[in-house]
């Protein structure tokens, strides 16, 4: 039979095992949650763009909203037509789509929160994006573009941060496989973000990267 001390000892060591697999198991649950929900953020929208279908869509007006008769900030673009998501990601690896619709010139990607709203994505060191325009691909990084050619025009694409290697990747959504990878530079929290000179597109977040990427 056990001492008092001895079962005082023993008891106090099943503890700091349970507390220890506690911290682990939330720990790896944690750690295991790929996914990102977000909305698109009307505070950042310009005027031009009108959001849709419970903020997850943006479409292009071509004489777009009165500037005067929306309600000005400091987060809002003022010369340019885009929209950033309201959800800011600093580390891991997150997938979301987007439906193209009827849009012969748009830009998606990734900017970080706090990007002049006075430039456009894509032109900066800030922002790193897929631009599809007159038919043809490109990744855009500090105004620099790079021509991406094994892609044609696919009605939905996906698009996979991965923060902490410092990667955005476009993705063949149907295939689950990567069409091109830009090296980024991350230097603080990046938002989701969309371009758009006509028609429109629809925003899928929520979902797990897929298991082969």
């Amino acid at each position: 039979m056990a001492s008092p001390m001895r079962a005082m000892i023993l008891g106090c060591r099943t503890l700091r095992c349970l507390r220890v697999t506690g911290l682990q198991r939330s720990y790896v649950t944690f750690s295991g949650r790929r996914d990102v929900t977000f909305k698109l953020d009307e505070k950042t929208a310009h005027s031009s763009l009108d959001l849709f279908k419970k903020d997850t869509g943006v479409i292009y007006r071509m004489l777009g909203i009165d500037p005067s008769k929306i309600p000005q900030n400091p987060e809002r673009f003022r010369e340019w037509a885009v929209v950033l998501g309201d959800t800011p990601m600093s580390s891991g690896r997150h997938y979301w789509e987007v439906t193209v619709k009827k849009s012969n010139e748009f830009r998606i990607g990734v900017a970080d929160a706090d990007m002049s709203r006075d430039e456009c994505i894509g032109v900066n060191n800030r922002s790193w994006v897929f631009a599809y325009s007159h038919k043809k691909w490109h990744g855009m990084v500090a105004n620099k573009t790079i021509p991406i050619t094994n892609i044609g025009n696919p009605s939905k694409v996906g698009l996979l941060l991965d923060y902490d290697n410092k990667k955005l990747s476009l993705v063949d959504s149907d295939k689950g496989s990567l069409i091109h990878t830009l090296n980024a530079d991350f230097r603080g929290p990046v938002l989701p973000a969309f371009g758009l000179w006509d028609g429109e597109i629809l925003t899928h977040s929520g979902l797990d990267v897929p298991g082969n990427l």
